[in-house]
């Protein structure tokens, strides 16, 4: 479990909340709000003045202290008396007033838990198999991997202005039960020639265009796995569209560059991140080769399933479309504690499993769950669904209404059924899937579901089939009929998978064609959506708000600035020098063109540092002396580059933070709602920039002494590196240090190059 000082960080609640009494005596711009707003993921409703609140859920892994605090703003706040599982393994609180939203998020601070980043063009919640741990079939308790990518990319500068947003799945074998295929970047643990390790996809997503994902690594180990995402990432923030919001997913540069010169350029960009981490601590886990075991879409399993502990199993927990009742959470919590249970999770079919539960006491917990209203999962109830037009404001159906109304039959087949094409219920990965979208026949609109007939996003799956389109109040008669069609014509132990894509799409659209075709005579009586009495009718609200406000190019520009920074620096520790400077050359273009940007000129992704340099200069702005600032660094960086000197470097460097930092002030003077702060250099005590020390010329015990007293001029939390004379003070000196209460982030004890890197306590 991830610490929760890593995730819940009580001085941005409190920025958070002076931003909502901004907002709210119209102080703040409402896009840049919005952007905000989405930051800290809370998601604007179809009704006015309250919000949906969605919590990050990494792997699905709740403690009983944080279902507690569930149940306690959903009850507090909330004027449901629910809250709602996700496919991506979140927890949605709806209806709760925009004023509320901090109270919310001290609460769920309390527990560990974060809304951070849950919405808006970032990194979404992690999704893994729920079974992680306890799969008999599993390599590896994935964990560790899951819970190193949230923290390494939670508030990550990188990731903060991203074109779109980015999601992730960790499977723990070669099933793939996470479902990789229709992410942005899917783990998938492996065994191979003996070795264990990733296969890692790329450049998945579903929505209005689904595009499978494609193998970017057919195997990698444990130690690359993050700068294995870190390239991705970098690939998406360099490459994918800014500017027109449907195309800015990963999956299209895919269709841009072609599926080889994408991998190509991932290559260039890990061989890159691959150096820069080759100094610092990535995780581990323990693998094995694994059993053969029955599998499970998203690791949940659908009964009482053995754990590979002995004496151990899981019991799924059915909810009605990841409805989650206050007084069931209270129940679970209570149950929980008193059979010393600890580990509760979400999974991707919007369900609860409780893991560890000793088999002796199976039965005892089951007739709890069924005095709860709560039991597991039966054949036909394997339903998934969006809220539609209930709270969501890109719904066109009422698609949580229809699916209370659908079962998947006795062969259990999975329903997915989403209230508009972007498939927030998956439904193209379902046996049977379905998305609302308005028709006009005879003059009249009529809400259709568009069905999708035999999608898996598991190992060897595929898109579903496109099928016919039928009216709503027509679409359960549908389901039924495939389900019948199938259970009478399929051959022995034939899936459903196999037997519909061996019927072919033109099957379906004939099996249902008279359901399809709608007369002036049934126009009347189709004009409906479920649970309406009007006329069906597309209404507007604004669209919705999964990407945010317009990307702001300034604040796109700063976080990809840090990252080159700590690229920089990283290369530097490792006497890389030509990448360095490189990196710092690019850092400088890309603060120039934010200058530029601000001054009203046309930013120009392909210019390089002098070139913008010469351009800020020019330009009749007040950020023109800026220009004459970064022209001299450049060509100092160009002088580098040609006879390198460490002493030269490290002054241009701090000039060049320095520089960066009145930059972020000059930008944010000029748009005061700007707010640049999480990409600008680290400041030590004295206003300089952190950097390296040079302690080579002192000897045991000089080099400690002069270490510990040069740490007294730097802040709690600032990295500082020292060089040293030889391996064996980096090992002394690094010893000393962390007897201090310093902790010691690498140690680089190789007589050639001893450093180490410290983190001041």
């Amino acid at each position: 479990m991830i610490k929760a000082e890593i995730l819940v960080n009580k001085e941005e609640i409190d920025r958070y909340e002076e931003a909502v009494k901004a907002f709210m005596n119209n102080e703040i711009d409402p896009d840049r709000f919005m952007a905000l707003r989405l930051q800290h993921g809370m998601y604007g409703q179809r009704q006015d003045g309250v919000h949906m609140v969605r919590t990050k859920i990494p792997g699905g892994k709740l403690t009983v202290e944080q279902l507690e605090a569930l149940a306690d703003v959903t009850e507090q706040y909330s004027s449901d008396d629910y809250c709602c599982v996700t496919t991506r393994q979140d927890i949605q609180i709806h209806y709760v007033p925009l004023k509320d939203t901090p109270a919310v998020m001290r609460r769920l601070g309390e527990s560990g838990m974060t809304s951070r980043e849950a919405c808006g063009n970032t990194i979404r919640n992690i999704t893994a198999c729920a079974l992680a741990g306890e799969c008999p079939r599993a390599h590896t308790d994935i964990t560790p991997f899951f819970d190193a990518v949230t923290e390494r990319f939670l508030r990550h500068p990188l990731t903060q202005h991203l074109p779109r947003k980015m999601k992730f799945s960790f499977s723990a074998c070669e099933t793939d039960c996470a479902l990789g295929m229709m992410h942005d970047i899917g783990a998938i643990a492996i065994q191979k020639n003996g070795k264990f390790g990733f296969k890692i996809v790329a450049a998945g997503g579903l929505g209005i265009k689904p595009h499978q994902a494609i193998t970017i690594e057919e195997f990698i180990e444990e130690r690359d796995l993050l700068p294995c995402f870190e390239a991705v990432i970098a690939l998406h923030s360099h490459y994918s569209d800014r500017t027109k919001r449907s195309r800015s997913r990963i999956k299209f540069l895919v269709d841009k560059f072609g599926e080889a010169e994408f991998v190509a350029k991932y290559k260039e960009e890990f061989k890159r991140t691959q150096t820069a981490f080759s100094d610092q601590p990535y995780p581990k886990s323990q693998w094995q080769s694994g059993k053969e075991c029955e599998s499970f879409e998203g690791g949940a399993p659908r009964r009482v399933f053995p754990q590979k502990q002995s004496g151990l199993s899981v019991i799924p927990i059915r909810l009605n479309t990841g409805d989650f009742k206050v007084s069931q959470m209270r129940g679970i919590t209570k149950l929980m504690r008193a059979e010393k249970l600890t580990d509760l999770r979400t999974t991707i079919g919007q369900n609860l499993m409780l893991v560890n539960v000793p088999d002796e006491r199976v039965n005892t917990i089951l007739d709890a769950l069924k005095a709860l209203e709560l039991g597991i999962p039966e054949a036909g109830d394997d339903i998934v669904s969006c809220p539609g037009t209930t709270t969501c404001r890109l719904g066109i159906t009422s698609s949580k209404l229809v699916a209370k109304q659908i079962s998947g039959g006795q062969s259990d087949l999975r329903i997915r059924i989403s209230g508009c094409h972007n498939s927030c219920a998956q439904h193209h990965i379902a046996d049977i899937g379905a998305h609302g979208e308005g028709k006009r026949r005879h003059g009249k609109l009529i809400p259709h579901y568009m069905l999708h007939i035999a999608g898996n996003g598991t190992a060897n799956g595929t898109i579903a089939l496109k099928g016919p389109a039928v009216p709503t109040l027509r679409v359960k008669t549908a389901i039924e009929r495939i389900e019948s069609a199938y259970e009478e014509s399929a051959a022995n132990n034939e899936s459903f998978f196999g037997w519909a894509h061996k019927k072919g799409a033109d099957y379906f659209k004939e099996l249902v064609s008279d359901l399809s075709e709608v007369a002036p005579e049934d126009v009347a009586s189709l004009a409906k959506d479920y649970g309406d009495e009007d006329s069906f009718k597309l209404t507007n609200f604004g669209g919705g708000e999964c990407a945010g406000a317009a990307q702001e190019i300034v604040s796109a520009n700063f976080a990809e600035a840090a990252h080159e920074r700590n690229y920089r620096n990283a290369f530097l520790l490792q006497r890389k020098y030509t990448e360095s400077i490189e990196c710092a050359e690019e850092l400088s273009r890309l603060i120039g063109e934010s200058l530029l940007f601000m001054a009203g000129e046309k930013s120009e992704d392909n210019s390089n540092a002098l070139a913008t340099a010469k351009r800020l200069k020019a330009s009749n702005h007040e950020n023109s002396a800026f220009g004459t600032e970064l022209e001299k660094i450049v060509m100092t960086l160009a002088k580098l580059q040609k006879e390198f000197n460490q002493e030269l470097f490290d002054s241009i460097n701090n000039e060049l933070d320095n520089w960066t930092t009145r930059a972020a002030e000059a930008c944010q003077k000029q748009d005061q709602q700007l707010d640049l702060r999480a990409s600008l250099p680290a400041q030590s005590k004295n206003g300089v920039t952190t950097s390296k020390i040079d302690l080579s010329n002192f000897g045991c015990p000089l080099h400690y002494i002069k270490a510990r007293n040069a740490l007294k001029d730097f802040q709690s939390g600032d990295i500082i590196v020292f060089s040293l004379d030889s391996g064996e003070s980096a090992i002394q000196v690094s010893g000393s240090l962390e007897s201090d209460g310093h902790e010691i982030l690498s140690v680089i004890s190789d007589d050639n190059a001893p450093l180490i890197k410290v983190r001041k306590g």
